[in-house]
């Protein structure tokens, strides 16, 4: 409890840094994760979000 009292400034300027830029991160991150996809009539879409891996597991080395 001593040593929170004794740091309090640099711990607080450190969390009015950290939190400020975590929110813009997070507003950036959110904005390029969008996905959208578009099919024709009788067609079958498929949309992944990350690695894809098809086949037997054995084949992929």
């Amino acid at each position: 409890m001593e040593w929170l009292a004794e740091n309090k400034d640099w711990l607080f300027s450190g969390v009015a840094i950290a939190l400020p830029l975590a929110i813009v991160g997070w507003f950036i991150s959110s904005r390029k994760n969008k996905q959208s996809q578009k099919g024709g009539d009788s067609s079958t879409n498929i949309q992944v979000g990350g690695d894809f891996k098809m086949g037997n597991s054995k084949d992929d080395g």
